[in-house]
C-alpha cells in the first residue's frame, strides 16, 4: 500500500512538522509513505491526476478532508483502509489551506473524510490524520497500539 499525505501551505509551527514525520515513520513500518507540501489545490489535484511535475506519474485515490466528509471511529477507518489495500491504488489524503477545499476539488475527490464535527486548524488536522492513519494500520496488523478503548 502506498500513502501520500499532502497538505496546503508551508508548516508554521516546528512541533507539528515533528509530530508529522514521527508518524510518517511509523507508517511506513506499513506503508509506503511520503508527506508533501504543496502551493495550492491545484497542485493536489494534480498529483491525484498523475500530471503533477515532479511526480511519479501515478493516479492516486483522492481523499479529500472536510467536514463534510463520512465521519468513522478509528475501527471503522481501518476497515475502510484495509478495503482500500485491495485495490491497490495508492492513497492521497489532501488537507486544504485555513478555507478548505471548493467544489471541483470535492468533486474530484474519490472519498470526503471528517475527522469529526468540530473544527481543527488545518495544521493540528494533519496531525491527528496521519496518526489515525498509523492507528488504523496497527488496527489491522493486530498491533497492541490500539486498544479499543
Amino acid at each position: 500500500m502506498k500513502i501520500r499525505v499532502a497538505w496546503v501551505g508551508k508548516t508554521k509551527e516546528p512541533a507539528i512538522q515533528a509530530l508529522t514525520d514521527e508518524y510518517l515513520k511509523r507508517i511506513s513500518r506499513y506503508a509506503e509513505t511520503e508527506g508533501i507540501a504543496v502551493k495550492d489545490e491545484a497542485a493536489i489535484l494534480a498529483m491525484a491526476s498523475g500530471e503533477a511535475r515532479g511526480a511519479r506519474r501515478e493516479r492516486c485515490k483522492l481523499i479529500l478532508l472536510d467536514s463534510r466528509g463520512k465521519q468513522y471511529s478509528s475501527e471503522e477507518f481501518a476497515a475502510f483502509l484495509q478495503r482500500q489495500q485491495l485495490d491497490a491504488v495508492p492513497l492521497l489524503f489532501a488537507i486544504g489551506g485555513s478555507d478548505g477545499f471548493n467544489d471541483e476539488a470535492r468533486g474530484a475527490a474519490g472519498f470526503v473524510l471528517s475527522l469529526g464535527r468540530m473544527t481543527l486548524p488545518h495544521e493540528l488536522a494533519r496531525v491527528v490524520l496521519v496518526e489515525q492513519v498509523y492507528r488504523a494500520l496497527t488496527i489491522v496488523k493486530g498491533h497492541p497500539y490500539h486498544t479499543g478503548h
